[in-house]
């Protein structure tokens, strides 16, 4: 039979481990083959496709346009060939690697999940947080929520929401010094973070000339919802984003004594890679999360 007419299932194996790895060395040590044994599968693929799918740059390799319309195909169709094995084994559950930043996942994500797992039951969830830009691509993690503008390179990027930010303390803190009457009465509390722009850019709205904060004693915690804890506990003022916190605003164990909120530009957005766009557990949770976001808005809880 001529090489035509085959179906190169072997080859195509290869070609989606190198396209999603970015390297014929690492798809090597992924699949346990030499390099040279996955540089001859390579070259079988493309000479059936009749075209190159990659481009061979000095110490780099980068997909063809060819590559780039096959490469999610494959991935899908991989992933769909999995599920199907796994049916058969009587092996129902999949699982969605998540990563998530640490604010998010404790003040929305957490709460939410278990709506998710019980619409889909076959799909099992394993959820991490880091502050870390993992490189979705090449790490063992299926789709990761981002705070930033949606631009990143090899992705997929679908908004969840806008962030905009506003000091928020405890009544008892604010009532020490009498009351928050003004901005500039914030200044006479410590405040966390200091080296976070969200307080320059606050106050500059606010029309508070801002003073040398540097020279006071930092506080760093890490994550908005630490800092957004130390605040529930009277310790100082948080620079927040209220969606976050409407429990807590409701309650009255944290007060926003201004209206103004101001934002970066910058928004949380749910991230994967392009090429595995039409893998179906990572469908079933976009379409879920945007229809989350859609119909209960980041508030609610």
């Amino acid at each position: 039979m001529k090489m035509s007419r085959q179906f190169p299932l072997n080859a195509l194996r290869v070609f989606e481990a190198v396209a999603r790895l970015g390297s014929f060395t690492k798809a090597g040590e992924e699949l346990g083959m030499t390099q040279t044994a996955v540089s001859y599968q390579v070259k079988l693929l493309e000479e059936n496709v009749g075209e190159p799918l990659f481009l061979r740059l000095p110490r780099q390799i980068s997909l063809t346009e060819t590559g780039e319309r096959l490469a999610p195909q494959v991935t899908e169709a991989f992933e769909m060939l999995q599920l199907a094995m796994a049916e058969a084994r009587g092996e129902t559950e999949v699982t969605l690697q998540i990563t998530c930043l640490a604010t998010f996942a404790s003040q929305w994500l957490a709460r939410k999940l278990g709506n998710f797992q019980l619409a889909n039951p076959n799909i099992a969830v394993r959820l991490s947080t880091s502050d870390a830009l993992l490189d979705l691509g090449r790490e063992a993690v299926d789709v990761g929520i981002r705070s930033g503008t949606g631009e990143w390179p090899g992705l997929r990027a679908d908004k969840l929401m806008d962030v905009y930010f506003t000091p928020m303390l405890s009544p008892a803190l604010a009532d020490s010094v009498g009351g928050i009457h003004e901005p500039a009465d914030l200044l006479k509390l410590r405040i966390f973070d200091l080296t976070d722009p969200w307080w320059h850019q606050w106050l500059e709205a606010a029309g508070v000339p801002i003073p040398s904060l540097e020279k006071r004693s930092p506080s760093y915690y890490g994550a908005q919802a630490f800092e957004a804890a130390a605040a529930v506990a009277g310790q100082g003022v948080a620079i927040l984003t209220p969606d976050f916190y409407p429990e807590e605003l409701a309650s009255g164990k944290l007060i926003r004594p201004f209206e103004l909120q101001c934002t970066d530009g910058r928004g949380y957005w749910l991230a994967y890679p392009e090429s595995r766009r039409n893998v179906p557990k990572i469908k079933a949770f976009r379409n879920w999360i945007l229809e989350e976001m859609n119909v209960a808005g980041p508030s609610s809880s």
